[in-house]
C-alpha cells in the first residue's frame, strides 16, 4: 500500500502534535500555517518533541526517520493535494472555519476526509450547505495529542456513517483511540465529563470545604489513579461483590442525595481571583510553560510504562 499523506493546518501546539502522531505511524504529513512565522519553527518544533518522545523509548524508527516525513507548505493548495485526510487547528471562530472548510471542499479530492479539532464548535456550525459535507467531521484531540490518544469523533447530521467509519480506521492506524459521538452535543463527551467534575470541584471551593491544593490531590492521588486505566464504569463494575448493578444497589441513594445538594459553580470572579492567586502562590506565572512541559514529561512516563504492561500481558 503506498504512502498515505495527511495534511495538518495550523502549526500551533496541536496542529504539531498530530503532525507527530500521524508521522510516527508512517503517514507523510503536510503542515500548513497562515503564519509564516509559526510554519518557519514547526519542523524545528516537532523534532525536540519527537526527541523527547525518544528519550522515553516512545517512538520505534529514528528520530530523523520521523521528522523526514514531516514537510513545511506554505502554500495550502499543495498542503491538501492528494491527501486521505485534512485535520485543522485554527482558532475557535466559526466564521474562520467556515471560510477554510469552504476553500477545503474546493481544494481536496471528493473523499478526502475533513476534520476539525475544534473542543466546542459543532460540525455543523461551519460545514452547513458544503458540496462535500457528507466528509466533514470534528476529531477533537486531548492536548497533547501525540501524547494522550483519545480522539472524538463527532459528525453533523449530514456527515456520512462512511465517513466516520473511514475516519475512525484511519486515526487507529496512526495509534489513536477513537470514540464517536452518536449526536451533536455541546463540548463532545470529553470536555462534559471534565467540566462535570470541574464544576463540583469548584464548587466545594467556592465553598470552603477545602483548598485548591487539597483538591488537586483528591484527584491526583485518588480518583485518577484508577481512571488513568480504567474508566467510571468499569470501575464501579470491580468496587462490589456482584458487579454494577450491586454497587447501585449500595450507593445509589448516596449519590442521589449528593446531586441534589450539589451546588452548580457559576464562574463568580472573587472565587476565580482566589482560586487563581492561591494557584500563584504554588506556580508563579512565569514557571506555567516549564511546569506543561514536566506534565508532559510526564505523560511521557506514563506512555511508557502503559507499553511495558501491555507487553508483560501479551
Amino acid at each position: 500500500m503506498p504512502t498515505e499523506t495527511v495534511a495538518i493546518i495550523g502549526s500551533g501546539r496541536i496542529g504539531r502534535g498530530w503532525a507527530i502522531v500521524f508521522a510516527r505511524a508512517g503517514f507523510n504529513v503536510n503542515v500548513h500555517d497562515a503564519n509564516s512565522e509559526m510554519l518557519a519553527g514547526a519542523i524545528s518544533a516537532i523534532r525536540d518533541s519527537v526527541a523527547d518522545l525518544n528519550g522515553y523509548g516512545l517512538i520505534d524508527e529514528p528520530v530523523d526517520t520521523i521528522v523526514a516525513r514531516v514537510k513545511a507548505c506554505p502554500d495550502l493548495a499543495e498542503a491538501v493535494r492528494d491527501v486521505v485526510l485534512v485535520q485543522e487547528n485554527i482558532g475557535e471562530v466559526a466564521d474562520a472555519k467556515r471560510t477554510l472548510f469552504a476553500d477545503l471542499d474546493r481544494l481536496t479530492r471528493p473523499d478526502t476526509l475533513l476534520a476539525s479539532s475544534t473542543s466546542g464548535l459543532p460540525t455543523s456550525s461551519f460545514t452547513e450547505g458544503l458540496e462535500g459535507q457528507a466528509r466533514c467531521l470534528v476529531g477533537h484531540p486531548v492536548n497533547p495529542p501525540s501524547l494522550v490518544p483519545l480522539v472524538e469523533l463527532s459528525g453533523a447530521p449530514w456527515t456520512s456513517p462512511e465517513s466516520i467509519a473511514k475516519a475512525r480506521e484511519i486515526y487507529a492506524r496512526a495509534g489513536q483511540k477513537p470514540v464517536t459521538v452518536n449526536f451533536e452535543i455541546s463540548g463532545f463527551l470529553l470536555n462534559r465529563i471534565q467540566g462535570a467534575v470541574l464544576d463540583e470541584a469548584m464548587s466545594l471551593y467556592e465553598q470552603g470545604y477545602a483548598s485548591a491544593a487539597d483538591l488537586d490531590t483528591v484527584m491526583s492521588d485518588g480518583l485518577a489513579m484508577r481512571w488513568s486505566f480504567m474508566g467510571p464504569f468499569e470501575t464501579i463494575d470491580l468496587n462490589a461483590p456482584g458487579g454494577l448493578a450491586d454497587y447501585a444497589d449500595r450507593y445509589g441513594g448516596t449519590y442521589q442525595t449528593i446531586a441534589s445538594e450539589r451546588q452548580p459553580f457559576t464562574w463568580g470572579p472573587e472565587t476565580i481571583k482566589k482560586l487563581h492567586d492561591e494557584r500563584r502562590a504554588i506556580l508563579s506565572k512565569d514557571e506555567i510553560e516549564a511546569r506543561s512541559r514536566w506534565r508532559d514529561r510526564r505523560l511521557m512516563a506514563l506512555l511508557a510504562h502503559r507499553r511495558s504492561l501491555k507487553s508483560e500481558e501479551s
